[in-house]
């Protein structure tokens, strides 16, 4: 199990990426313009450059949706290696037999 502070920070991120993703867009959008002059292009990217850091979406991590780890994650499934081998030898995940022999 991750430590819950960082699953919480995590969280946190999310919240903001979600918050100032729109805001993002437009000046990112108007920084690659290059039909507009450079002032105003370099304005955009100051303003960009004063975001919090964590409202960029690169600054994200998958994580286990149930144990919150950060490694060995699968993205169709949203868990980890080790919680798709538990559930999958309880046969609680459809269609996942774990082979032996």
């Amino acid at each position: 199990m991750a430590k819950k502070a960082m699953i919480e920070r995590e969280k946190k991120r999310q919240k903001l990426v979600d918050k100032f993703a729109a805001k993002r867009a437009d000046l990112k959008a108007i920084a690659r313009n290059q039909e507009l002059p450079m002032e105003e292009r370099f304005a955009a990217r100051l303003k960009l450059a004063k975001l919090p850091r964590n409202s960029s979406a690169t600054r994200l991590h998958n994580r286990c949706q149930l144990t919150g780890r950060p490694h060995a994650y699968y993205r169709k499934l949203r868990i980890s290696r080790i919680m798709l081998r538990e559930l999958g030898s309880n046969g609680q995940l459809p269609g996942v037999v774990k082979s032996s022999w």
